[in-house]
């Protein structure tokens, strides 16, 4: 299948999380192959800050897919309410809703942030959600970019946090230098996350250092070798495997 027809398919999100974009290695998938690699396609189970951050992604950039979220009017997951509409699915609770719109909101009305988002002079210069693959270290990655404003060149990322004072620690430990590495890959653009507290609703733009990108390309490297030994070597019984250091 050409390229060009591939992009077509991974633009389609069942595509990209499904069957056809799992032929595929992706960010998502360093942080199980460096410290889990027997269950890297084993599916993630949902938490309430990954479904905030996804309903937080989709009110700015896709507002027309908001319906695909299920929200429920009560104060809490434990109440019989919830677990009536939910039926077992993991939903928003209506009070979530409204701390995202509302950061959406603070998002929006900061210049920088919307020139950013939906371009300062031409808005078709901006793509949202726009899937691209590539060749690193004898794999193929994927990814699918927030944002790629092209005046600015520039891959935007929109992150939620708990502390924004402390994204820089998050950013290692959610393997995001690993991320703008590969975006950077696939691209050609600089990365650039701009992140919001889920508290104080302070905003934050974190571009990335050398180091970081260096840091990131370490994880990707070794997250290959891994898949290579892993699943790529015929011989490789990974019954045998045990991890070997020195204290």
């Amino acid at each position: 299948m050409k390229e060009k027809q591939i992009l077509k398919r991974l633009k389609n999100d069942e595509d990209y999380y499904g069957d056809f974009g799992n032929q595929f290695l992706s960010n998502s998938h360093v942080g199980r192959l460096l410290n889990d690699p027997l269950n890297i396609f084993k599916p993630m189970k949902p938490s309430p800050a990954f479904l905030i951050g996804g309903y937080f992604h989709t009110c700015i950039l896709e507002p027309d897919k908001l319906e695909k979220y299920k929200v429920v009017k009560s104060t809490s997951r434990n109440t019989k309410a919830y677990k009536d509409v939910a039926g077992g699915e993991l939903c928003l609770l209506q009070q979530e809703v409204d701390m995202i719109e509302l950061m959406r909101d603070k998002m929006m009305t900061n210049d920088i942030c919307a020139d950013l988002i939906m371009g300062r002079q031409d808005v078709e210069r901006v793509e949202y959600e726009v899937p691209m693959i590539t060749d690193l270290f004898g794999q193929t990655w994927k990814g699918k970019a927030d944002i790629v404003n092209h005046e600015e060149k520039l891959i935007i990322d929109l992150k939620t946090t708990a502390d924004i004072n402390k994204f820089q620690y998050s950013a290692n430990k959610y393997n995001y230098d690993s991320q703008a590495y590969i975006y950077s890959k696939l691209f050609g653009y600089e990365f650039l996350f701009i992140v919001i507290d889920k508290n104080t609703h302070q905003i934050g733009m974190f571009d990335c250092s050398p180091k970081f990108y260096e840091r990131g390309e370490d994880k990707v490297r070794r997250a290959s070798e891994a898949y290579d030994l892993f699943y790529k070597t015929e011989e490789f019984d990974p019954k045998q495997y045990f991890i070997s250091k020195t204290l």
